[in-house]
C-alpha cells in the first residue's frame, strides 16, 4: 500500500480534479502562469490537508499491486477528453516520456506504480488508441449494463475511463477476462475507493457473462436510412453524421469498410532523407538491423511501409539523425502531382509541420527555393530546424504570416503553389484516433469557407503559365471537387491540368484529380487538384 490513499478514502487529486461535483470552496482561476502555479499549490495544499496530509509529505512507496499499464491509459485518456493530450506515446524522448506519464499518474491519482517498460509503452499505445476509437461502442455496452441510466450519465470521469478499458480489453483484445476484471477493480479500489471497485466488479463480469455467451446489447441494423445509421454508429464506433454522410456518398458496404479501416491499427510509412545521401536501400538495412517488419512502397520509390515498430524506428534517432522521416505516402504523392524541378521557385502556403515542404526542397536537388508560409510560429521553428537536419536550410525560406495578409501585400509571383488547406481530415482517421470526435458537421462548413477563401489568396501567388495544387487530406467531395469547381466558376483564368502524368493511374479520377482510397490503397485518404494558369487572361478578382 503506498499511502492511506489505497485504504478506503479516496485520492485527494481524484477528488478534487475528477469529481464533478463544485469544489468545496469558491475560487477565480488566474491567468498568469505565476499566480497558476500559486493558485495550483493552494489547490494541493488544500487537497493534502483534506486528507490529513502535511502540505511537504511526500508519496514514500511505490504501488506494486496496481498495473501500470492501466494506470497510465486511464490517465491519459482523461487527458486527452479534457483535451490536454495525444492518443499515442510515440515520442523521440523514450524514458523521458515514459517518466512524464508516470508523474501526470501521480499528480491526478496520488500515487505512483512501477516505471513502464517498452511492452508497457506498446500497451498504452494500443489501449488508448483503441478505447478512443471505439468510445461509442464501448460507452452503449457501459450504459447497457448499468442499473440506470442516470449511474453512467453521472458517473465520476475516472471510474468511466478504468471501465473503458476493461471493456476495451475484453471485447477487442480478448486479454484474459478474470485477470482484466482484477486488474481493473484492484486500480478503481485504489485510485477512487472500495465502492468504485465493486462497481467495477459486477459491471465488467455482466460483460464477461455476456462475452462468453455471444449475447452482447448490440443495435440492430433496420429500420429507416436514420435508424440504421444511428445502429452503425455504436457498432463501429463513429459518429452519427459521419455514417450517413458516407452511406449518402459512398453506399452502407463501402462506409462500413471505411469505418473498419479507420478502427484498424494505424500503418505508417517513412520516407528516406535522398537530400542527406541515403537509399531507401540504406533505410531497409537498418529496418532489418532494428528487426522491423517492413515493405517497399508499391507507388513511391523513396518510401518504406512499416506496419508495426515505428517506436523502435524512433528510439533508434534513425529520425533524429536525419535518416529518414515519417510520412504517408498520400502526402509524398501531393508532392508528386506539384513535380518540383530544380530551379523553380515554389511556395507552400500553410506549411507547418512542414513534411511536404522538406519533401519538395529535396526534389529540387540544391537549385531553387520553396517559401513556406504558415500562421504558427512555434511550428515554423521546428520546421526550420528540421531543414537544417536534413541539409535544406539553403532551399528553404519560412515566413510567417496569414496567406490572406501575404498575397495581398506581395507583388511576388511563383512557378508552382501548393495549398494543403485545413481539412476535416477525414482521411486521417486510422491515424487521428480522437479526431471523429472533435470534428461536427458545423466545422465542415465552416472549413469549406475558409478553404474557398485561401485558394482565392493563393492564385494570387501564381504567375502567369504557373501551377497551382490544392490538396487535402480529408475524402469528403464537399472539401475536394467542389471547392475545384467553384474556384474555377470564379477563376477562369485557371484550368485542369490533369495528374495522369505525375501519379500511377489508380490514384487518378475521370475528372483529372489525384485521389487516395484508404479501403482501396492502403494509405490515408487524400486528394490534389493540379490546376494552370492562362498565360494570357487575367481575373480582375485577384486583383482586389
Amino acid at each position: 500500500m503506498a499511502i492511506s490513499f489505497a485504504s478506503s478514502s479516496s485520492s485527494p487529486f481524484s477528488t478534487l480534479s475528477l469529481s464533478r461535483k463544485p469544489l468545496p470552496f469558491s475560487c477565480s482561476l488566474p491567468k498568469s502562469p505565476i499566480k497558476t502555479k500559486k493558485f495550483n499549490a493552494r489547490i494541493i495544499a488544500f487537497a493534502y490537508k483534506a486528507a490529513g496530509l502535511k502540505s511537504k509529505q511526500k508519496i514514500q512507496k511505490i504501488n506494486e499491486e496496481v498495473s501500470p499499464h492501466r494506470a497510465v491509459s486511464a490517465v491519459r485518456l482523461l487527458r486527452i477528453e479534457q483535451g490536454g493530450a495525444f492518443a499515442d506515446l510515440l515520442s523521440e524522448k523514450g524514458r523521458g516520456a515514459a517518466e512524464n506519464e508516470m508523474a501526470y499518474v501521480e499528480r491526478t491519482l496520488g500515487f505512483r506504480t512501477r516505471d513502464l517498460e517498452d511492452r508497457d509503452l506498446r500497451l498504452v499505445t494500443d489501449i488508448v488508441g483503441g478505447a478512443v476509437r471505439w468510445r461509442r461502442l464501448l460507452d452503449h455496452l457501459i450504459l447497457s449494463l448499468c442499473h440506470e441510466e442516470r449511474t453512467f450519465r453521472e458517473m465520476e470521469p475516472l471510474l468511466l475511463q478504468i471501465l473503458r478499458i476493461g471493456f476495451f480489453e475484453i471485447v477487442k483484445l480478448a486479454m484474459p477476462p478474470y485477470a482484466v476484471v482484477d486488474e481493473n477493480v484492484r486500480l478503481a479500489k485504489v485510485a477512487l475507493r472500495p465502492g468504485a471497485g465493486n462497481m467495477v466488479n459486477g459491471i465488467l463480469r455482466k460483460l464477461v457473462l455476456l462475452k462468453e455467451t455471444n449475447s452482447l446489447p448490440l443495435p440492430k441494423i433496420e429500420g429507416d436510412a436514420r435508424a440504421q445509421a444511428r445502429a452503425l454508429a455504436v457498432i463501429h464506433s463513429h459518429p452519427v453524421w459521419m455514417v450517413r454522410r458516407w452511406t449518402n456518398f459512398l453506399g452502407q458496404e463501402e462506409a462500413i469498410k471505411l469505418m473498419n479501416w479507420n478502427n484498424g491499427d494505424p500503418r505508417f510509412c517513412l520516407r528516406v532523407n535522398t537530400s542527406r545521401g541515403y537509399t531507401r536501400t540504406d533505410l531497409v538495412e537498418k529496418l532489418e538491423m532494428l528487426k522491423v517488419p517492413h515493405e517497399p512502397s508499391p507507388c513511391m520509390d523513396d518510401f518504406v511501409r512499416v506496419q508495426t515498430g515505428l517506436q523502435t524506428v524512433i528510439q533508434a534517432g534513425l529520425l533524429r539523425e536525419g535518416v529518414c522521416s515519417v510520412q504517408d505516402e498520400s502526402a509524398g504523392l501531393v508532392v508528386s502531382v506539384v513535380d518540383p524541378q530544380p530551379g523553380e521557385t515554389i511556395v507552400d502556403c500553410c506549411a507547418a509541420p512542414g513534411g511536404k515542404t522538406l519533401y519538395m526542397a529535396s526534389r529540387l536537388r540544391g537549385q531553387g527555393m520553396v517559401v513556406a508560409i504558415d500562421l504558427n510560429k512555434g511550428r515554423l521553428r521546428i520546421l526550420k530546424e528540421t531543414s537544417k537536419l536534413h541539409n535544406l536550410d539553403g532551399v528553404i525560406t519560412a515566413i510567417h504570416s496569414d496567406l490572406r495578409l501575404y498575397s495581398e501585400k506581395t507583388n511576388l509571383k511563383f512557378d508552382k503553389v501548393l495549398l494543403d488547406a485545413p481539412c476535416s481530415g477525414l482521411g486521417v482517421l486510422s491515424k487521428r484516433a480522437d479526431l471523429r470526435w472533435n470534428r461536427s458537421l458545423e466545422d465542415l462548413e465552416q472549413l469549406m469557407d475558409l478553404q474557398d477563401e485561401l485558394l482565392h489568396a493563393a492564385s494570387r501567388l501564381v504567375k502567369p503559365g504557373g501551377i497551382l495544387v490544392y490538396s487535402t487530406c480529408s475524402i469528403d467531395p464537399e472539401e475536394n471537387e467542389e471547392r475545384i469547381v467553384t474556384f474555377l466558376r470564379r477563376h477562369p483564368e485557371f484550368a485542369i491540368d490533369p495528374v495522369d502524368r505525375y501519379v500511377p493511374p489508380d490514384f487518378t479520377t475521370k475528372e483529372g484529380f489525384y485521389r487516395s482510397n484508404p479501403v482501396k490503397h492502403s494509405i490515408d485518404g487524400s486528394f490534389a487538384a493540379r490546376l494552370v494558369r492562362s498565360l494570357n487572361q487575367e481575373n480582375p478578382a485577384t486583383k482586389k
